[in-house]
């Protein structure tokens, strides 16, 4: 422990208690102290848990009812990272979490090459020091990405009960999120070709269904691969909404797991690429006779995906409301959608 001084928390181990330290603190622990299990096997490793005035410091070690431990609980530490004032879209805000509408080429998190500029360097200035603890930091819980030049809907959480809570339900999927993606052709449940690719079925309505392993390429580390053995389970589900000269299509896609990159490589993987996208989308161009000339071009030099987090849906974590946002496509993505829908410009 640091010569912060810290909060005491005592807990008094009752009847029936789990057999391990760390698990029945866990179990008594205030719902507010926001102290999962892993912090709190932590915490017991670093000597922050006593007995009678004794660091225990064994995860494992048996309890038994009417035992007395103090808990020494750090106030939350501040990180290094810069906090810069960059403009935010911000669609909900309370002391737990907080939604962004995030633009194309904001990086989430600061990583090697881009260590400012990013959604959690404006965070901390949004937030001012007004953030509880995530991890034993002050910092916003980064519970799921979007990549840097995809736009659209974040959920971020302000709190360690936020961060788990929030956490629990992407690792049930049970997080409702919906992608807007153009893409190269149009996918169609009556293409013998789509039909055959490993991986592919169609469910009722056309919908079209994705599932394989994914996982990093053995040779490029920036991308990521289709597997079917190994990997992480993945599984993408998209519809056409519009089509283009039968060229390109704009379409729905909802993920059921959340993996990097999954909606781009999934399209691709079925031959049908995002528009834009510089590592997956290949480099077919449009038939300038099938949506004209203009359009041809526009989508040659779309300098992005083309793919927005256009719905975001959840539970509250702290109070159980059902809460569901959505975000209108960027300037950029529909300026291309109306330079298709204008078509061949007959003369």
């Amino acid at each position: 422990m640091s010569d912060i001084a810290a909060h005491l928390l005592r807990i008094e181990i009752g009847e029936d208690p789990a057999e391990r330290l760390d698990k029945a603190l866990a179990a008594l622990v205030p719902e507010e102290a926001a102290l999962s299990r892993s912090r709190l096997a932590r915490l017991i490793a670093e000597g922050a848990v006593t007995r009678d005035g004794v660091a225990i410091t064994d995860q494992k070690a048996k309890v038994a009812p009417g035992e007395v431990y103090m808990i020494a609980v750090e106030p939350p530490r501040a990180v290094e990272t810069l906090a810069q004032d960059i403009p935010l879209t911000v669609l909900w805000e309370d002391e737990d979490l907080i939604v962004i509408d995030k633009p194309a080429g904001m990086v989430v998190h600061p990583a090697p090459g881009s260590e400012d500029g990013t959604l959690v360097n404006a965070l901390l200035h949004h937030f001012g020091g007004r953030l509880s603890g995530i991890g034993g930091e002050a910092r916003p819980g980064i519970v799921h990405r979007i990549d840097k030049e995809t736009s659209g809907l974040l959920v971020v959480a302000k709190s360690d009960r936020a961060h788990h809570g929030l956490a629990a339900q992407f690792e049930k999927h049970t997080v409702h999120r919906h992608y807007t993606a153009l893409v190269q052709g149009v996918p169609s449940a009556a293409d013998p070709r789509l039909r055959g690719i490993r991986g592919v079925n169609f469910e009722q309505g056309g919908i079209l269904k994705i599932t394989s392993q994914l996982a990093r390429h053995p040779t490029d580390r920036q991308r990521q691969a289709v597997l079917f053995t190994g990997g992480r389970h993945a599984v993408t589900r998209a519809r056409t909404v519009e089509a283009f000269g039968g060229v390109a299509a704009l379409m729905d896609c909802w993920l059921e797991t959340g993996r990097t990159h999954q909606i781009r490589v999934h399209m691709a993987h079925v031959g049908h690429g995002l528009v834009g996208d510089p590592t997956y989308g290949g480099k077919r161009k449009l038939s300038v006779r099938a949506v004209g000339a203009a359009a041809a071009e526009a989508v040659a030099n779309f300098p992005r995906q083309a793919l927005h987090a256009t719905t975001l849906g959840f539970t509250h974590p702290v109070t159980g409301e059902e809460l569901s946002f959505t975000s209108p496509l960027p300037e950029d993505f529909e300026a291309l959608l109306a330079t298709l829908r204008a078509g061949p410009q007959i003369t």
